[in-house]
């Protein structure tokens, strides 16, 4: 294992401040389809293993661009300052914390993390290629059970990762854990359209043109199908704004881009 952190490293946490009903689930969606609990994490890294190398390129042509939009309000929404220590997690191809490590300069630190190789692998190579190597480390971890000291990140980020987490309570309890007080989370995620127009032209796009370009793009339109049905059983706004509240998080709220199609979620540690 190549991707390293110098910083001292705990224990793993147990799921045992997991809600019950999570906690007790033997089964989970993997789209619209019900697995065992313990095989949903190498399903969806099959999927991001299959989609790797050409994720940023089907991100551009499945949003029409307008990820980079999303992102960039993410990153005005954490106001980070020079010397912050930010967590990315699920960072994929690394766009936020590219922007995070330009910020927060030489006294600060991003951590980039990923449970999959593949994406964590590409996210490193894109930065190491932008000439920004001294203040970001890579860290293959799990979103439920991230290996870091208490009290430890002025802000966390999880973008477009969440709905691939089996226990969505869990890492939001993980992340709180590590947060330092006064520290906040943030969540950009794909979420629920409030206009039933726009809901129905968004079904329409995502479940009759994604696939294809999927086909055309990475010869995988099967991973392209599962991304789709993920964000149908992903929690609506206010729906995770209650989850991240009984994780811990206080002045919770969210704000809806594109009409609702995505959601950026924000709560604080106090």
């Amino acid at each position: 294992m190549y991707f390293t952190y110098n910083a001292t490293i705990l224990n793993h946490h147990p799921l045992d401040q997991v809600m019950p009903s999570e906690r007790n689930r033997r089964t989970t969606h993997f789209g619209y389809r019900e697995v065992p609990v313990n095989e949903k994490a190498n399903l969806v890294a099959d999927v991001f293993h299959s989609v790797a190398s050409k994720y940023d390129l089907m991100n551009d042509l499945m949003s029409l661009g307008l990820h980079r939009l999303w992102k960039r309000f993410t990153i005005e929404q954490a106001a980070l300052r020079p010397g912050n220590v930010v967590l990315d997690v699920a960072s994929g191809t690394g766009d936020l914390a590219k922007a995070f490590a330009k910020i927060v300069g030489s006294q600060g630190k991003v951590v980039m993390t990923d449970i999959n190789e593949a994406m964590l692998q590409v996210g490193r190579n894109r930065l190491i290629d932008s000439g920004i190597l001294g203040n970001v480390e890579w860290v293959q971890a799990d979103a439920e059970n991230l290996p870091f000291d208490p009290h430890y990140f002025d802000c966390i980020t999880i973008a477009f990762g969440l709905r691939n987490v089996t226990h969505k309570v869990a890492a939001m309890q993980s992340m709180y854990r590590i947060l330092k007080p006064g520290g906040k989370l943030l969540i950009l995620e794909f979420s629920r359209p409030h206009l039933t127009i726009i809901n129905k032209l968004y079904d329409m796009y995502s479940f009759h043109v994604i696939p294809k370009i999927g086909a055309l793009i990475t010869n995988d339109p099967d991973s392209y199908q599962y991304l789709v049905e993920s964000i149908r059983m992903h929690p609506d706004q206010e729906t995770l704004k209650t989850m991240m509240i009984e994780s811990g998080f206080e002045d919770v709220e969210y704000s809806n881009l594109s009409g609702g199609i995505v959601a950026l979620h924000k709560g604080y540690k106090y």
